[in-house]
């Protein structure tokens, strides 16, 4: 987090995280969605997303919900408790913040769209092992208890590719799923 928008620090972040997540060795390389800002279009960025062998895709013009991922974000970020609705008061304050979002958001709080584990349980191939577990626990209790299911139990089975706009075909995936080990 930095006082200024810049199209400097948004290449430096590219680097570092695509360094960290060894995306110089992926077979399949990611796509990087963003808005149509100045940051994300600037040269350096754009060298940046070249060098590293990731294509940039962009929102279109004047659609506020483009990135449904993003958009889900945000919402989350501002409901969370302890979101400063007047504002933060410092540049230190907002990376505190900021920086305990991004733990409790990939550590802590369970997706939907992921089954209901933490990004980083499904990061490190966890997903599936847990996912088998729930399934297990309902199937027993459903066995134990048939009367108390109208139906069939929840569906635990894990989602292998998650995508923006799933019907269109050709989509590109943005978290293909690791496989359990």
């Amino acid at each position: 987090m930095h006082e200024v928008e810049s199209g400097e620090h948004a290449a430096h972040l590219l680097k570092r995280t695509a360094l960290a997540e060894g995306v110089h060795a992926a077979g399949q390389k990611p796509v990087l969605h963003g808005d149509n800002g100045a940051s994300l279009k600037a040269t350096t960025v754009l060298a940046m997303l070249h060098w590293l062998g990731i294509a940039p895709s962009y929102s279109r013009p004047r659609v506020s919900d483009d990135n449904a991922y993003v958009e889900s974000l945000f919402r989350t970020a501002k409901y969370r408790p302890g979101y400063p609705v007047g504002g933060f008061t410092d540049l230190d304050q907002a990376r505190r913040w900021a920086s305990d979002f991004v733990r409790w958001y990939n550590t802590d709080h369970r997706h939907s769209g992921i089954g209901f584990v933490a990004p980083a349980q499904r990061h490190a191939g966890h997903d599936r092992a847990l996912l088998h577990s729930r399934d297990a626990l309902y199937q027993a209790a459903r066995d134990r208890h048939p009367r108390r299911w109208s139906g069939t139990t929840r569906d635990w089975t894990p989602t292998d590719v998650v995508t923006l706009n799933p019907e269109r075909s050709g989509n590109l995936a943005l978290c293909p799923k690791k496989a359990a080990t």
